[in-house]
């Protein structure tokens, strides 16, 4: 049950307990809540960005007065005072502050930390599981290649585009975390923020703005708290059960290609229950790889007859891709261009900018005519085709110096793929398809919960690496679940083909290996398909993948289960090993690689090459390997690993012990 967060304010000091334990105490020797004044440089390329803040005023604010649940703090080198209201509702306590100096522009709070405490969340986070010990930018951007500065990848792509990133660097952060004192603390402001969790006694939460409204809520259970945070930023819907069967098939090249492939796969025994096809509307080939044409129509040259193949194809789902773009040599730019629905630049004129050798306009979801055009285009062009899903891309390359209809492109960038999900939720709604149609996106904010039907981890590379590779792509699923994401899948095989990499066979199966235990199984042929081993590649490929969607098939009374708790109770599909042992130090391991796949299966996938015996930590419990039956108790064991079989078990008395028997049968 949620605990309630006593609030004392006096002789100017304040104080926040929870159970007797003190969340944040602000003294004047010891303070808490500190604003200045800074200026920013940002500067983009190609939805990487470079983000540098010149603080030239910061210091510690006294609490002058406490009236009621009405705080006030003054400085004097602050004109005006930090007025904070605390008010209630249910489990939640809120703190909205404004301050009355329009100079200051920076606030900073601390929350009390202690030695021995993990904090996760964060959005999605591929190389932390926990944030301790590090700084997280709440910036939405690409999530760069390679995502390490000490890599060789990193620095190639950092030398040819500024496209490197780094740990923190992704498509989806929220200032969000979960802490292991059993309480959560969420900023409300989109405006650029940090998490800094590097000072051993306390958590630094700064914000570029005059106001901020910050969350919290303590709980007796992780599971109170994923409840209790997911039902304030809302939950996604109960995916449709062709969506949890075998596996989307990710193909494109046109209407011949796609068919012979998708025949293909099918003649190989493979359950198929997508194809998604990304370059529906056409293609252009660039220096980075095979590209789409961005201008949101079927191209019926490529594809004849597609709109009779879907319409008669009974036992498939088809599904394409939309992103909120319009190439400038477009019919749909030249429409939205005459309405003036582009974001703008500073003299008002549309704001173009490169996306890698064309450039494109980019609709402004703040104008409500833009927002309503461009709904319509989805239905219209998608939905109208026959689609029944389609990848929602990008949302992260919103220019921070633009101008848009409801604000400057600085306040508007992070809850830019919020509105982009709202955009496509309410077209998938208007059509009455909700429920059965589903779309997926990789950008995230604050509030895309609420809309967005399901989250993919983005492109990683087509390799093992732990910040960009296989292994980020589990800690993604999960830092996403404990920031209120339940439903989480991702590109098998991964994406990303560049400076030499490309994905072989073995990377393939474990990556679908991976996928067949976790929501959604979906493949992508890669930004350079001809250079990478894809699902159809041979003839024993298609066998092992078949198998596995047989298996992800066999699943689906399961997977139901657990998405409809994710949708009603906002539990996510895939929780981290301390979930449900949150005392347990060993559970906070990211290099264990592990994960809870709803209440009664636990998955180790195999994240490093040639690795055939896998060695992990069981919680409490009686668990069953899936594979041999053998049984084991909590503890560290080491298992067989052969290519087929990863390491997962199952909990020997669980409701559903007996479907997981048969599991080792099927062929």
């Amino acid at each position: 049950m949620a605990r309630n967060i006593d609030v004392s304010a006096r002789n100017g000091e304040l104080r926040l307990t929870a159970g007797g334990e003190t969340l944040l105490l602000h003294t004047p020797e010891c303070p808490a809540v500190f604003a200045g004044r800074g200026k920013e440089s940002i500067k983009m390329y190609r939805g990487n960005f470079d983000v540098n803040d010149r603080v030239s005023e910061r210091f510690a604010l006294r609490l002058s007065s406490a009236d009621g649940e009405t705080l006030t703090f003054t400085h004097p080198d602050m004109q005006g005072e930090l007025t904070v209201r605390i008010t209630r509702d249910g489990g939640l306590l809120r703190l909205c502050g404004e301050c009355g100096d329009a100079s200051i522009n920076r606030i900073w709070l601390r929350l009390c930390a202690e030695e021995g405490e993990h904090v996760t969340g964060g959005g999605e986070q591929f190389s932390a599981l926990d944030m301790r010990g590090r700084l997280f930018p709440i910036w939405t951007r690409e999530q760069g290649v390679g995502r390490n500065k000490l890599t060789e990848i990193t620095r190639l792509a950092n030398a040819s585009d500024g496209g490197g990133g780094d740990y923190h660097t992704t498509f989806f952060p929220q200032p969000t975390f979960v802490s292991s004192r059993m309480y959560w603390a969420h900023l409300e402001n989109y405006e650029y923020s940090e998490l800094d969790f590097r000072a051993p006694n306390f958590h630094e939460i700064g914000v570029w703005s005059n106001r901020f409204s910050l969350v919290l809520c303590a709980g007796e259970r992780y599971r109170e708290l994923s409840g209790s945070l997911s039902a304030l930023l809302g939950r996604q819907p109960v995916l449709p059960d062709w969506a949890m069967k075998g596996i989307w098939l990710g193909v494109q090249g046109g209407t011949e290609r796609t068919l012979n492939l998708l025949g293909k796969c099918r003649k190989g025994g493979m359950d198929v229950s997508a194809v998604w096809i990304q370059d529906w509307e056409g293609r252009r080939i660039t220096s980075f790889g095979k590209r789409l044409q961005w201008d949101w129509r079927w191209d019926e040259k490529s594809y004849p007859g597609l709109d009779k193949v879907i319409a008669a194809d009974e036992n498939t789902r088809w599904m394409g891709y939309i992103n909120p773009y319009l190439v400038e040599s477009g019919v749909l730019f030249k429409a939205a261009q005459e309405k003036g629905y582009f974001v703008k630049k500073q003299d008002g004129s549309d704001y173009l900018f490169d996306f890698g050798e064309y450039d494109c306009g980019v609709v402004d979801l703040t104008m409500p005519e833009a927002f309503e055009w461009y709904k319509g285009v989805i239905k219209t062009n998608l939905i109208g085709l026959g689609f029944r899903g389609w990848m929602a891309d990008f949302g992260e390359y919103l220019p921070a110096d633009c101008v848009c209809f409801g604000g400057s492109g600085l306040e508007m960038h992070n809850k830019w793929p919020m509105l982009w999900a709202k955009c496509n939720r309410e077209a998938v709604e208007e059509a009455g398809l909700l429920g059965d149609c589903v779309f997926f996106m990789r950008a995230g904010a604050a509030g895309s919960q609420k809309y967005s039907t399901l989250l993919w981890a983005g492109d990683q590379c087509v390799d093992w690496s732990e910040d960009d590779g296989l292994p980020s792509v589990i800690t993604s699923a999960l830092t996403a679940g404990m920031s209120g994401f339940g439903l989480h899948t991702c590109d098998a095989g991964g994406y990303t083909t560049l400076f030499g990499l490309h994905r072989d066979e073995e990377l393939l199966l474990r990556w679908l290996e991976f996928t067949c235990f976790s929501p959604v199984m979906r493949t992508h042929e890669g930004n350079r398909p001809d250079d990478n081993i894809q699902l159809y590649s041979s003839r024993e490929i298609i066998n092992r993948a078949a198998r596995l969607s047989h298996i992800h098939t066999a699943l689906l009374p399961y997977l139901k289960v657990c998405v409809e708790e994710s949708a009603e109770q906002g539990i996510p599909v895939m929780r981290p090993l301390f979930y449900d042992a949150p005392h347990c130090e060993r559970a906070y391991d990211r290099e264990l690689y592990s994960y809870l796949l709803g209440d009664e299966l636990l998955a180790a996938p195999v994240v490093a090459p040639g690795e055939t015996q896998r060695s992990l930590w069981l919680p409490e419990g009686e668990w069953v390997h899936l594979w041999s039956g053998r049984e084991y108790s909590a503890g560290n064991v080491s298992v067989p690993a052969p290519m087929g079989e990863p390491p997962v078990f199952y909990k020997k008395n669980g409701r559903f012990a007996e479907l997981f028997r048969t599991i080792p049968e099927i062929s």
